[in-house]
Order: structure tokens, then C-alpha cells, then sequence
């Protein structure tokens, strides 16, 4: 279980909230720490005092080498790079390519609500000069380079249904993750319908993903894709939705697994709460793309607190009936919550202690241990 749990706005609260204070996203400048205007970069140093060639500084109004994330993103060539993010919000789309691999962004204020990367296309979003821009196209932050890592920072789609009620392309990712050996240290990804697309380039590479005390919220397939990912001492929460009669109201996770690689999702000490009325959530269902049809999805959590907003009877379903998710690799070990309780067993798998003894971190992760901490 997390430590210390977080009480935090949603992101429709963040609008809100934000249209009272006059700011995108409600952050008042107060959020971040009393010597931001001062000391910006904090304990980073700054252009004047660069910690190496390979830090570079972004500041919204001026006071780093650039003014926006993709502007650094694109002056960070080769490996190794690091971006120290001043306290902000930057709204833009940002695109970290495969040869800018083992970068790093460090949010440099004290909570990850500080740096907000935040963005609204959707799936069904027109493009200039044609065409919308599918789900992929609809992200905020694309990442597909490997070694990337990121500290304190908010992966964020403002995208909103009521305000778009001719558009049905509705997903908008907040993040894609393609790469392998990334990681998320207490990051915040909001969205509603797939803010968080885990994923890997190809069907043939099974990238591996670390999600340490981080934040997701949303509510349809919020938590998809086909990487092999790990996420501990996160924290997934459901959205209420005002446009839905009844349930399901969507459903945390959607994992495409491709058939040939023995490891997908691993959720292990977090916990699930929500918005929604008792049961009006599912925990995921599988999704097997049009692309994959070999997909065998997988899903793995254990040691969890599953809140009442999910559907304890029946916790899973079927994105098709062609693919039904009693044939894919769905299992629980000791979660506990009320959205946790078995009343029918054949909907709840549940992996026997052999098995749970190789559900693990390092299992999943293999030769690769993520950094903690930003120094």
C-alpha cells in the first residue's frame, strides 16, 4: 500500500478549479516552493551553474536555455541527456525519438503537480490539412526512445467528451511509451479514455516499463497497451461519468500482450479507488488489436487495495467476444478491498503461491533495476 496517500484533484477538478484561479490547469503559482522565482531549478543548478554539458534547463518565462520541452527535446542529441524542468505548465505536444536514448526530465519542484505537460488532441481530433489524429496521434507526450526516465512531472490531456459532443474518436493519451527500460517516479498521468498507453514499437520487442508511486486516473482502458510494465505503490483512480446511464463505466486496465512474450502488466501495492458509484467499474478487460490478432493479453495484480467502485462479482470482461478473458492471462494473489472480495470464484483467478513467487519485480524486469531517485 502507499505510504502516504495522495488526496489529489481530478483532473476535471484541476478545470474547475482553474477557471476560478485563472490558470489552465488550477495550479496556482503557490503550489510550487517559496524560492521558485529565485531558484527556479533547485538543487539542479542552473544555465549559470550547469551541473554538466549534458543537463540543459527549460523555463517557461525565459530563465533556462529553453522555453519549451520540445525545443530541449530537440537540442538534446545523442545519449544521456538531461532535462531539469522549472515549475510550470507547458502546454504542448512533445515527441522524444529513438536516438535520444537515456534521457532523463527532472521536475524540478517538490510535488509532481508542479511541472504539468499537458495537451488536448483526441483520437477524433481533425488534423491540418486532413484527417484526425487516431489514438497514437492523440498524445500529449510520446516516448520512444529507451533509458528514458522521468522524476515529478504531470503527463496530462485535457481533452473533455462534453465539450466535443460531435467527435467519437474520444481516446486522448496523455503519455505513449514505447521504449524499453523506461521509468516513472511519482509522475501523475491524467486523462479520461487511454491516458496511459504502455506500449512497445513492434510486436517483437518486449519493452520493459517501471511505474514507482505514480498517479493514473481516468476511466475507459485508462491503463492499456502491449508493454511488459511493472507498477508499484501506484495509485489508479476512476472518474465519475455524468454521460453514462448505467455501468460499466470503463475499466482501469486493457493490456494487449503479444502471445510470445511470457510477461504483461504487474500491479503490485497499490491500490484502485474512485469516483464512481459501487460497482460501476471493471478491473480491465483484454484488448486484442486488429493488428494482433495472436495478442494474448496479461494482467497480474497482487498485494492490492481494489476500493468498492469496482465490480467484485465480476471484476472482468470481454472487449470482444471472439476473444473472451477467460482465455487470457488474467490473475489476482491476496488483494484486498472491497472491490477485491471473491463471491465467484471463476471470475477471480487467483495465482497459487508457486506462481506468485515468480510474479515478481525482478521476473518482470530481468537484467534491468531502474534508478530510484533523481540526484
Amino acid at each position: 500500500m502507499l505510504s502516504h496517500p495522495h488526496r489529489p484533484l481530478t483532473r476535471r477538478g484541476f478545470l474547475v478549479a482553474g477557471a476560478a484561479a485563472g490558470a489552465a490547469l488550477g495550479l496556482a503559482p503557490g503550489t510550487a516552493r517559496a524560492d521558485a522565482r529565485t531558484r527556479p531549478f533547485g538543487r539542479y543548478g542552473s544555465p549559470a551553474a550547469r551541473r554538466d554539458p549534458a543537463t540543459l534547463y527549460v523555463h517557461p518565462a525565459g530563465a533556462g536555455d529553453f522555453t519549451t520541452v520540445a525545443a530541449a527535446v530537440a537540442a538534446a542529441t545523442g545519449t544521456g541527456r538531461t532535462l531539469v524542468i522549472a515549475p510550470g505548465t507547458y502546454r504542448e505536444t512533445v515527441a522524444v525519438p529513438a536516438d535520444r536514448t537515456d534521457m532523463t526530465w527532472i521536475g524540478a519542484g517538490d510535488d509532481p503537480r508542479d511541472v504539468v505537460v499537458v495537451y488536448d488532441n483526441a483520437a477524433g481530433t481533425p488534423k491540418p490539412g486532413g484527417g484526425t489524429y487516431g489514438t497514437t496521434g492523440s498524445a500529449t507526450t510520446t516516448v520512444q526512445a529507451d533509458g528514458f526516465t522521468a522524476h515529478r512531472i504531470t503527463f496530462a490531456n485535457d481533452w473533455l467528451r462534453a465539450d466535443h459532443p460531435d467527435v467519437t474518436g474520444t481516446q486522448a493519451v496523455a503519455i505513449k511509451v514505447q521504449g524499453d527500460r523506461s521509468a516513472f517516479h511519482h509522475c501523475r498521468f491524467l486523462g479520461h479514455q487511454d491516458t496511459l498507453y504502455a506500449d512497445s514499437p513492434a510486436l517483437t520487442a518486449f519493452a520493459r516499463q517501471y511505474y514507482a508511486h505514480c498517479y493514473v486516473e481516468g476511466d475507459v482502458d485508462f491503463v492499456f497497451g502491449r508493454a511488459t510494465a511493472v507498477f508499484e505503490h501506484c495509485h489508479f483512480r476512476t472518474l465519475d461519468r455524468t454521460d453514462l446511464a448505467g455501468a460499466p463505466y470503463g475499466f482501469v486496465f486493457a493490456p494487449s500482450t503479444a502471445g510470445a512474450n511470457p510477461r504483461g502488466y504487474l500491479v503490485t501495492r497499490s491500490r484502485v479507488t474512485g469516483e464512481a458509484p459501487d460497482g460501476f467499474y471493471k478491473l480491465a478487460r483484454p484488448w486484442v488489436p486488429s493488428s494482433d490478432r495472436t495478442a494474448r493479453p496479461m494482467l497480474t495484480v497482487r498485494e492490492s487495495w481494489l476500493g468498492p467502485g469496482i465490480d467484485a462479482a465480476a471484476p472482468y470482461a470481454n472487449m470482444s467476444d471472439a476473444y473472451p478473458w477467460q482465455d487470457q492471462r488474467f490473475a489476482e494473489y491476496r488483494n484486498t478491498g472491497p472491490g477485491a472480495a471473491v463471491t465467484v470464484p471463476a471470475n477471480r483467478p487467483q495465482l497459487s503461491e508457486a506462481e506468485a513467487g515468480s510474479a515478481t519485480r525482478a521476473a518482470w524486469l530481468g537484467d534491468w533495476r531502474p534508478a530510484r531517485e533523481a540526484c
